[in-house]
């Protein structure tokens, strides 16, 4: 029996129901996704979800959420191994751009694919990210406050200096899930000098985002944390260029264990990228 040629695969839209599907294969590929991350994601941009089923089955999934009407974002691409090598993955793809439209795209994709994704896709490199594992041993850090005591707009207002878009909607979910701790750290005029987030995963924990004013800042917000989880596994991903940020992990005695490339369809965004110690996760930017 042979495999069924792409023109047997359907694009649709991905329900609410739909997306345990996509955080189920992210697990199963070794992303270690969130445990609220679908339900945070999906909030943003519902008709961003899309699947491709064959026989009715989902054989593909993509998220490509418009943050604004400059700005889009992909994660979740995975192709079921049994359709691979027939066009689904590009058909699926070109669907989602469809979606993007004339937004600048960016995506983290497997660092080794770089090549593959500008030769077919026409994506930019622009740096790479680390993934650290490393085991907990934080302890309170009293100029931190729980970020859910900020207004929305002022701490989305800090977040919009670290990434491409607004992203309002998303950081009062990413911020509020249960399991979830949400931290920023005030100067005594109660600006804003950081924040950063821990969630619960299938395995251990994950830090993201941490946006710092300063190195010391960004230590302060790593101890406060994963002051809570004392003793667990987290993780924390570190866009290269941040040799700050690359140090800090690494006198943690925290190991690299992944790495991605950043890349974008038309420009690579200006952004501080020495005040940004952990990326929000490689699904979302």
């Amino acid at each position: 029996m042979t495999r069924k040629d792409r023109t047997d695969v359907q694009m649709r839209n991905a329900t609410e129901d739909d997306v345990p599907v996509f955080i189920e294969w992210a697990r199963q590929e070794g992303w270690n996704p969130g445990i609220h991350d679908g339900e945070c994601h999906y909030a943003v941009d519902p008709d961003g979800w899309f699947v491709a089923e064959q026989d009715k089955e989902i054989v593909g999934t993509l998220v490509v959420t418009n943050y604004d009407p400059s700005f889009s974002f992909g994660g979740f691409y995975i192709i079921r191994e049994s359709a691979r090598g027939h066009g689904v993955g590009w058909k699926l793809w070109m669907h989602g751009m469809a979606h993007a439209g004339e937004r600048n795209f960016g995506g983290d994709g497997v660092f080794e694919m770089q090549n593959k994704y500008a030769e077919n896709a026409g994506l930019i490199y622009a740096y790479r990210n680390i993934r650290w594992q490393g085991r907990a041993e934080g302890r309170a850090q009293p100029d931190l406050v729980p970020a859910t005591e900020l207004p929305l707009n002022v701490l989305s207002a800090y977040d919009r200096k670290h990434f491409p878009a607004n992203r309002s909607r998303f950081v009062e979910q990413w911020i509020s899930r249960d399991n979830t701790g949400a931290r920023v750290f005030l100067y005594p005029d109660e600006s804003i000098g950081g924040y950063g987030v821990i969630r619960r995963c299938f395995e251990g924990y994950k830090i993201g985002p941490v946006f710092a004013d300063t190195p010391d800042i960004a230590e302060s917000l790593l101890d406060g944390l994963t002051e809570s989880v004392t003793g667990e596994i987290f993780f924390l991903d570190t866009p290269e260029p941040n040799t700050a940020a690359v140090a800090m992990a690494r006198d943690r005695g925290m190991e690299e264990v992944f790495g991605t490339a950043r890349m974008y369809s038309r420009h690579v965004p200006v952004l501080p990228l020495e005040e940004i110690f952990g990326v929000t996760s490689f699904e979302l930017g």
